[in-house]
């Protein structure tokens, strides 16, 4: 590991006030030009006493603006402290998770992991127009029918056609016939240029695509691609459980990685990651903002360095050994469901190394349903999945109190 390493509570606690100290301090600096400020005191109080001991709520106090793109280019002076935050971070997550190599690669802390698919496509969107001049019409985007629904959202917002690509029903896997059948077709038809998102845990399965599948394809034709992972829900997960995985920046065919914090990493609700590679992120530069210092190169503009500063205490809190240790104990516990579903011959679907369990609905009655709120792939009477997350929450007395019940129900 070249910048994660695990900090005492007094290292985070200091690191975090020489940020905010390197940032705008709106009670006591001179500062007329800005259209923002702290948060107002009489809402928000700055001098509470517990804020010398939480770090994120100080932040969240000082309201700082990581706007723009730290990786590239300068920033706002104004807020200097908080963007380093935000740079070590990145570090962490692009260089020492994803194998990136260190100034290698532009990304920022978006809203989330819809945000961040869609400034993906997005960017090679513009790509392709810049540097090949290809038209809207000649660009697809190629995803599995399981992927997140920010990739409809993006073909709607960006005006670009979707390739959904089938799924085998118990496996999850991608049809690599269909696929090809599906490329060639729109070849014929004039697609030129294609956006390919790969899954790294799907939402409702958390089903992990083979990259590899895809680039065959386009290879084997000589199709311009460009390969993103959305690996939103499992960026915190797969890496750690799959230490022999290479779907990361050693492949030279991945171009931008999405990551959620606020899935895994228990972030505030509203962090995600961005990373790609450098060469990519100025085609989404927007030469409008000239009030920016630096280059706005992201599809929020202005957003809290306070979840840069949260995804930093979390990484900095628990270290890479504490994070594998983790991830080691939900594998656990995900196999202990597993192995009660087996001895019950409930049919289930679980990647190998995710720690999501969807059991057929067959299996599933509705009260059971209900009493531990598991989630439906469908919410009608279509619906034929039911999904498990073996998140931080979910205990083993959990789990076993669950195969009690549903064995009392289908043993009756």
């Amino acid at each position: 590991m070249k910048f994660w390493k695990k900090l005492t509570n007094n290292e985070r606690k200091e690191r975090i006030e020489k940020a905010l100290h390197n940032n705008v301090n709106f009670s006591k600096d001179t500062s007329l030009g800005y259209p923002a400020s702290k948060l107002d005191s009489r809402v928000f109080n700055d001098d509470a006493p517990f804020l010398k001991d939480a770090p994120i709520l100080q932040t969240y106090v000082a309201n700082p603006n990581n706007i723009g793109c730290h990786t590239f280019g300068t920033s706002e002076k104004a807020f200097n402290g908080t963007h380093d935050i935000e740079r070590e971070v990145l570090n962490v997550i692009a260089v020492d998770i994803f194998k990136a190599e260190p100034n290698g690669f532009d990304g920022y802390i978006s809203p989330g992991g819809t945000e961040a698919n869609i400034q993906a496509i997005w960017m090679f969107r513009n790509f392709f127009m810049n540097n090949l001049d290809a038209k809207g019409e000649e660009i697809a985007i190629v995803a599995s029918e399981d992927t997140h629904y920010s990739i409809p959202k993006a073909s709607n917002l960006l005006q670009l056609d979707w390739l959904k690509i089938p799924v085998d029903f118990d496996t999850r896997a991608i049809d690599k016939i269909k696929l090809e059948e599906i490329i060639l077709k729109a070849k014929n038809k004039g697609k030129k240029y294609f956006i390919v998102v790969s899954n790294m845990g799907t939402t409702m399965f958390g089903s992990v695509d083979n990259p590899e599948e895809y680039i065959t394809v386009f290879e084997k034709y000589n199709l311009h691609f460009k390969l993103h992972i959305d690996g939103a829900y499992g960026g915190f997960v797969y890496p750690f459980s799959n230490q022999q995985s290479d779907i990361n920046f050693s492949n030279p065919k991945i171009s931008s990685i999405t990551i959620d914090a606020h899935k895994m990493l228990q972030a505030p609700y509203g962090t995600g990651v961005f990373i790609c590679r450098k060469g990519y992120i100025e085609n989404v530069l927007t030469k409008e903002a000239e009030y920016v210092e630096g280059m706005d190169l992201t599809l929020c503009g202005s957003r809290s360095g306070a979840n840069a500063v949260a995804v930093w205490m979390i990484l900095f809190t628990y270290g890479p050994n504490g994070w594998f240790e983790k991830v080691s104990v939900l594998q656990m516990r995900t196999q202990f469901l597993c192995n009660q579903l087996d001895a019950m011959n409930i049919q289930y679907f679980r990647e190998p190394y995710m720690n999501i369990v969807t059991i057929k609905a067959v299996y599933i009655p509705q009260e059971i349903a209900v009493k531990y709120d598991l989630v439906p792939q469908q919410h009608d009477e279509n619906n034929k999945w039911y999904k498990i997350v073996l998140m931080d929450h979910v205990e083993v007395e959990h789990l076993t109190t669950f195969i009690e019940d549903l064995m009392a129900i289908n043993y009756a």
